[in-house]
């Protein structure tokens, strides 16, 4: 906004589930809950406005094999921007996407590095595929390049065993996440198994993602050390598919993923209901296309989470958990408006009415 206009939201506004308000004003690209005096031009949105969305799992930069250039990088930015979600966790990409933290009609984006992996233990181009010697210098690379976050790839299929299986021993995951807390970063890793979970969380790590592998033996874990799961669960609705393309090479592995899937939600309910904090992620930017934080939130509820905790993983609760403000006063006003409550239906997430990106209305 430019000085002397001002943008009014009003009707409800729900800067999280129980702090409901009637309106609130964006002056010069903040928000204020005071109405500004001398605004020469008003502009006024009714309806219901969330904090703008988080999409705490994607890959700008990134598609099914390997690094984008900036066009592509673009389009996908602007596509998760208009469909709400403008806050992004990257949770790895080889791609180089500073420039789009000088575009000011671009989401924000909190980015992990490049994924770190073992070696022929992972996508073709997309990760670093080191041996453990060296991982702690690799995290420590990315600790530095990152925004906060370092991304691991916790297990994946072994092809001499023909199934998913651990990727780092135990000593090397302790060291190397000992140092990225030393750099200030937190840890996540890409995890379907059983067995990889118990020893990354035992070693001190801060997020797993997709977590398909959770059990009655490792969910206390996850809850008792406050670890963070970002399900994926649009992703995980791929398994069957997944798993039909390589059961001829991999029977054992593609049976494996058959029961992940099918026990997925029944995971994310227990996990939800033991307290271990659930938040929303795509995997947007590999095979998936981007723009789809509505069908995860869809999905959260799907696996049992109350409308306002689902709602809560993907606005005010994940803009927490990533240190980035809501709709507080004198926030950057990133918000998204709905015709009608969210809280009764999240499905209405899917047409937002407004989308406003640093206090513009961009959508």
């Amino acid at each position: 906004m430019t000085k002397g206009n001002a943008l009014h939201i009003k009707g409800r506004i729900l800067v999280t589930d129980t702090d409901v308000r009637d309106e609130l004003w964006v002056v010069d690209g903040r928000i204020t809950y005071e109405r500004p005096a001398g605004a020469r031009d008003v502009t006024t949105v009714d309806g219901w406005a969330l904090p703008g969305l988080v999409d705490a799992h994607c890959h700008v930069g990134l598609d099914a094999h390997g690094p984008v250039d900036a066009s592509t990088s673009e389009k996908q930015a602007l596509t998760d921007r208009d469909a709400g979600a403008l806050l992004l966790r990257d949770a790895g990409s080889p791609s180089d996407t500073r420039w789009i933290d000088d575009r000011e009609d671009l989401p924000r984006i909190v980015r992990a590095g490049r994924h770190i992996a073992r070696t022929r233990r992972y996508i073709r181009n997309y990760a670093h595929e080191i041996e453990p010697e060296d991982l702690v210098a690799y995290v420590a690379r990315e600790a530095r390049r990152g925004d906060g976050w370092v991304k691991l790839v916790g297990d994946w299929i072994d092809r001499e065993s023909g199934d998913l299986s651990s990727c780092w021993p135990r000593g090397a995951v302790e060291a190397a996440i000992a140092e990225a807390h030393r750099l200030g970063a937190r840890v996540t890793a890409h995890c379907f198994a059983e067995e990889s979970l118990a020893p990354l969380v035992e070693a001190g790590i801060d997020c797993v993602e997709h977590a398909t592998g959770l059990t009655e033996e490792t969910i206390p874990l996850f809850a008792e050390r406050g670890v963070a799961i970002v399900p994926t669960l649009v992703n995980i609705a791929t398994f069957p598919k997944l798993a039909q393309g390589g059961e001829g090479k991999f029977p054992r592995w593609a049976d494996h993923m058959r029961r992940l899937h099918e026990r997925r939600y029944a995971t994310v309910g227990a996990a939800y209901d033991a307290g271990i904090p659930v938040f929303v992620g795509t995997d947007a930017g590999g095979s998936l296309a981007h723009g789809l934080v509505a069908e995860e939130v869809a999905e959260l509820v799907k696996a049992g989470l109350p409308a306002s905790a689902a709602l809560s993983a993907a606005s005010w609760g994940a803009r927490a958990w990533l240190g980035r403000p809501g709709l507080e006063e004198g926030a950057p006003a990133d918000l998204v408006v709905y015709d009608s409550d969210p809280r009764e239906d999240v499905r209405i997430l899917a047409a937002p009415r407004r989308v406003v990106l640093r206090g513009h209305v961009v959508r």
